[in-house]
């Protein structure tokens, strides 16, 4: 064997030695990625104009202390994922509505490529305040540990709530870990924590007293027997207050939030709205709030160009939501 020879065969050693590294890192890295825990390790991209067909398909979450079973109504993409994923919660006054109150919302937003799970919740007339917030909680839970079943991401795990559930959605933003919200064991993910990485709302309940007052000033008695029922003791309307939370300086926790307003609405008025938008703003919260003129407090309920902006403001708050790092 001459020189030349044993030179060729120490080049190509060399050479497979060097292209050998980047596929052992590349499998490495592979092995590692599926090692790591799922909840903040996992990269999803979305695209709010994708569009995706849709497998909808329902289970059991938990029996409520009335004995209802809560279902979860899933809005799975099909497609390779994995999906972020969100949470709906229905609104409904506390008293009414489930988990299909959303659909149209729902299915538009998981067709763009999000794994959408809408939860059904306590009613008031099985159990006043904090039972549906709970539910919420729990839910976020329940979702962050079981995403994965469902080709979603729980990593960035956000909310929409409407009316009541936006509410609900503000309450679980800003207090996460409040034991009187996080009361329901789930032993399958004992460690999972409730927060959230964003939460986008369509009329939120951000002050319900103020919206009790407006309701007893046009002799709304359904609507003011909605909160009484819902708030037990009647205290429970100040700890429970959004608005109340940051006129007190409570110690909360912040995610941005978007707050779609209609400029018609009778039920909860824009200038409540606006006046929570600055207590958050200036307590530290991120807001985009938007008002949609000619727009009822249901308007979302009914096609046409109103809600159709409604559904593509709500995208792209995600996706912008989603490109933020963690």
């Amino acid at each position: 064997m001459n020189e030349h020879t044993l030179g060729r065969r120490s080049f190509l050693k060399t050479l497979s030695a060097v292209g050998a590294a980047p596929i052992a890192s590349a499998l490495g890295s592979r092995l590692l990625r599926a090692a790591e825990p799922t909840n903040g390790a996992a990269k999803t991209s979305y695209d709010p104009a994708a569009k995706f067909e849709l497998n909808v398909t329902e289970v059991e979450m938990r029996r409520n202390s009335a004995g209802r079973m809560l279902m979860a109504r899933i809005y799975q993409p099909k497609g390779a994922g994995p999906f972020p994923t969100v949470l709906d919660l229905h609104g409904g006054a506390w008293n009414a509505k489930d988990r299909h109150a959303e659909e149209p919302m729902d299915r538009s937003l998981a067709s763009s490529g999000l794994l959408v799970v809408a939860i059904d919740m306590t009613l008031a007339a099985e159990a006043p305040y904090p039972a549906c917030v709970q539910d919420a909680n729990y839910g976020v839970r329940w979702l962050k540990a079981n995403a994965e079943k469902w080709n979603g991401d729980p990593s960035k795990l956000g909310l929409y709530g409407s009316s009541s559930g936006g509410h609900v959605a503000e309450l679980l933003v800003m207090r996460p870990h409040d034991p009187r919200y996080d009361a329901i064991p789930l032993p399958e993910a004992p460690h999972t924590n409730a927060t959230v990485a964003y939460a986008a709302m369509r009329s939120p309940v951000s002050d319900p007293l103020a919206r009790y007052e407006n309701a007893k000033r046009h002799n709304r008695e359904g609507m003011m027997k909605n909160h009484v029922l819902f708030f037990k003791p009647w205290e429970t309307i100040h700890e429970s207050n959004p608005q109340e939370i940051l006129d007190r300086h409570e110690k909360i926790s912040f995610a941005p939030l978007l707050i779609m307003a209609g400029a018609l609405d009778d039920n909860v008025l824009p200038e409540i709205q606006e006046k929570f938008v600055a207590s958050y703003k200036a307590a530290g919260g991120e807001v985009q709030f938007q008002i949609f003129e000619g727009a009822e407090h249901e308007w979302v309920a009914k096609e046409g160009p109103q809600t159709d902006r409604a559904r593509a403001m709500v995208k792209d708050f995600i996706a912008r939501q989603l490109k933020t790092k963690s």
